[in-house]
């Protein structure tokens, strides 16, 4: 079997990504079937000649390979494993692709279910951002061998351009993890050398030139180090995402019984960012963290939000508020002494932020 043009695709889930990459399968010539929670989301598509199906079931129903691209692991659970999921509604021979950051469990789970029903499911996310969509140039990160997904390659290929292959269910969303992870230090890093570039009189531009030229350089500084700098924080992958992508890793790390400082670092800050309204924003607002309050409330933030309880210490332990117990004390992420007549570095109005 290969990945003829007049195989039939559905695509579930048309939002920042979801819609660039449906586009992409499209101009390839594939015949696509849409489906979005929020139908607008979808209407370029079907301008362009896209069909609108009113749920999934409905849009995988004749398809011969369904992609899938939503928020969250529950959402992923709920579109492919409920009583009228794609498990069950797809036809014979199908292809399921999931390109959501979920848990490597579910991702396992999903595939054993295909292959039961006669289905072939396997998990391939993404990295690359909305502009890697919009160029058609992401790079596929695949939780099966290469020789079984080589019937539908031509389609990953008409919106991507790596595709690496881990062999087995699950281990494309662990090999994505780890792309997070190392993402969350430069993220935690970036800001950090911005704010001491700011504070200590530099030119921005300069250090951000100079320092994007070495070892201490990355894309992420790079890329996004001058939008943060010029106050542009609309995203290319959202705050609440990246959080989310943040706790899965910390689940992994606990399933597999080690310790991942660094994530649980920028866990704590993403939470915090997306706890006062930063959600929605690009992950480059983790430095509206850094920046003076009258800076964040135009950005739309409120210190106001942020739920202090979980940062006052008791007589009891505290759970992370990542939703882990990691049976530890939690220092300030400033790094100060609050024990004694101290304010914390961050210096927001509101009290120190500390961690648990």
């Amino acid at each position: 079997m290969t990945a003829a043009k007049n195989l039939k695709v559905a695509f579930i889930g048309t939002g920042i990504m979801g819609a660039p990459i449906a586009g992409h399968i499209m101009d390839a010539g594939y015949d696509v079937t849409v489906y979005n929670r929020t139908k607008e989301k979808a209407d370029g598509l079907i301008t362009r000649g896209a069909t609108w199906a009113d749920s999934p079931a409905a849009a995988a129903a004749d398809a011969d390979v369904i992609f899938t691209m939503v928020g969250y692991p529950a959402d992923v659970e709920d579109v492919y494993l409920s009583t009228d999921g794609l498990i069950r509604v797809a036809k014979k021979g199908a292809w399921l692709i999931d390109l959501t950051t979920s848990s490597p469990a579910l991702a396992r789970d999903i595939h054993d279910a295909a292959e039961v029903e006669d289905k072939h499911a396997f998990d391939c996310p993404v990295t690359g951002g909305e502009q890697g969509a919009i160029d058609g140039t992401l790079t596929l990160i695949v939780g099966a061998k290469e020789e079984d997904v080589a019937p539908v390659l031509p389609i990953l290929e008409s919106f991507s351009s790596k595709i690496f292959y881990f062999d087995a269910a699950g281990a494309g969303q662990t090999a994505k993890l780890c792309n997070q992870v190392s993402l969350a230090g430069c993220m935690v890093g970036m800001a950090d050398a911005l704010a001491l570039a700011e504070q200590g009189g530099l030119d921005v531009s300069r250090m951000l030139e100079m320092v994007g030229s070495g070892m201490g350089g990355s894309r992420a500084l790079t890329g996004l180090g001058p939008k943060a700098l010029e106050g542009d924080y609309k995203p290319g992958f959202l705050v609440e995402h990246f959080r989310k992508d943040l706790g899965l890793a910390i689940e992994q790390s606990e399933d597999l019984d080690i310790t991942l400082p660094g994530v649980e670092t920028a866990f704590t800050l993403y939470d915090m960012l997306d706890q006062i309204g930063g959600g929605r924003l690009g992950t480059q607002a983790l430095t509206l963290l850094y920046a003076e309050q009258a800076d964040a409330v135009a950005a739309g933030l409120d210190w106001g939000k942020l739920d202090t309880s979980a940062f006052e210490p008791d007589d009891h332990d505290h759970e992370c508020s990542c939703g882990h117990d990691h049976g530890h004390d939690h220092e300030c992420t400033c790094g100060h002494d609050h024990d004694g007549d101290q304010e914390c570095a961050c210096d927001h109005g509101d009290g120190c932020h500390c961690e648990e």
